[in-house]
């Protein structure tokens, strides 16, 4: 497993219960500010393998990536489920859901 790969698991496998982080807050956490796909992809590659809470890793603009019908239900849900309350928009706030870990 690549170095980068170990590090966005090791981190996303941190993220408390009813916080959240950002594709690109993680990306640059790890040593690779411009990496954000990259750790989509590793999302991708090792969630359910690896059991990593996938659903507390959203957009930059504190929203859910995935579309209505491939995983926004699911997603959305889970994040209810720890307590995070979305907005008539569909946004997160992030002064009170965001994990700071920069």
């Amino acid at each position: 497993m690549e170095w980068f790969t170990e590090q966005v698991i090791g981190l996303i496998s941190q993220i408390p219960e009813g916080k959240f982080v950002s594709y690109g807050q993680v990306a640059k956490a790890c040593g690779k500010p411009r990496a954000a796909r990259q750790v989509a992809r590793i999302l991708k590659t090792y969630s359910a393998k690896l059991n990593l809470p996938w659903h507390r890793v959203i957009n930059s603009q504190f929203k859910i990536s995935l579309g209505k019908g491939n995983g926004y239900e699911e997603q959305k849900s889970l994040l209810i489920a720890e307590g995070i309350v979305f907005d008539n928009n569909d946004k997160i706030d992030p002064r009170k859901y965001r994990w700071d870990i920069e």
